[in-house]
């Protein structure tokens, strides 16, 4: 091979979300990739879309050299593992899930894959849907250090950043703290954007300062400008998610013994945001739960 080649491999990709989408489509511009969905037509479309090739049945991913999987849950990610280990998964295989998933179900899962032979890492990504999309993601990756070399070449299809960051497990444990970080931060913008509009300010010059100072984040910068200013409440991650990657942060530290009252507190918000929405909104809506609580809407926001 030359440098920088890429060996192909055959890969089996189960879940065809707004991130797994994108992402099975980048993997197979240097593999081949079987794609499987709960939807099938979602299936059928991509494969039509990205020449991947349709599997109606999860029994026909048994036959790859690489699984990766990326679904709502840790619980999902281990009845698929039970389902294509069932149907014949050789020993050997590296299973990866991409889940932002859980970090003690997942190293039960990892042990049971272990008893057959079949390796595994857990490598949750973060950069959203444009990231997904671009093939620019962080991917953290927890595993062992020969199994993390095995991810990163797979990887390099989908991310520009791929951090070894632990053992099995650590990579969920990242993921888990950061979306919690992210939800923290999302939170605190629009309760101090929503502020400022009742000030009767101009919420444009406001974020223009506040991004040039220390109270930015990806949130002020990235996410709220184009929904409160711009009126565009795209779906590109449901809060139901966010929502339960925050509680397992909350778990984790919760295990731990520690006091951390303000991811507490994001939990309890971030729940309390979703009952009020339901299970559809997106992650981002949750600004317009803090502006409701306060019988206030963003400009441009419709009232419900």
């Amino acid at each position: 091979m030359m440098p920088g080649e890429v060996f192909p491999m055959k890969i089996a990709f189960l879940g065809l979300g707004a991130m797994g989408y994108p992402m099975a489509a980048n993997l197979s511009r240097n593999h081949e990739v079987t794609v499987w969905n709960r939807t099938p037509e979602v299936a059928r479309r991509h494969a039509g879309e990205h020449g991947t090739t349709f599997a109606d049945s999860l029994d026909q991913c048994a036959t790859a050299d690489v699984v990766i999987s990326i679904v709502p849950t840790s619980a999902e990610v281990a009845e698929l593992a039970r389902i294509v280990t069932a149907a014949g998964l050789r020993s050997g295989v590296l299973w990866m899930d991409m889940t932002s998933g859980d970090p003690q179900t997942s190293r039960a899962t990892a042990a049971g894959l272990e008893e057959k032979g079949i390796r595994f890492v857990d490598a949750p990504v973060t950069g959203g849907t444009p990231g997904a999309e671009a093939g620019t993601l962080t991917i953290m990756i927890g595993g062992s250090a020969e199994d993390f070399e095995r991810a990163r070449e797979i990887c390099a299809s989908m991310g520009t950043r791929i951090v070894h960051v632990g053992a099995i497990g650590a990579g969920h444990a990242v993921k888990a703290v950061n979306n919690a970080m992210l939800a923290a931060n999302l939170w605190a913008a629009a309760e101090g954007l929503l502020s400022l509009k009742a000030l009767g300010l101009d919420l444009e010059k406001a974020l223009e300062v506040i991004n040039s100072g220390s109270g930015r984040s990806n949130a002020s910068e990235n996410l709220l400008p184009s929904r409160i200013i711009g009126g565009e409440w795209p779906l590109t991650f449901k809060l139901a998610l966010l929502d339960k990657d925050v509680r397992i942060a909350a778990s984790m530290a919760h295990s731990q013994h520690l006091a951390t009252p303000l991811i507490g507190l994001t939990s309890t918000l971030f729940t309390a945001a979703l009952k009020e929405l339901g299970a559809g909104a997106d992650y981002m809506e949750v600004a317009k739960f803090v502006t409701s609580l306060n019988g206030e809407r963003w400009p441009g926001e419709k009232s419900s």
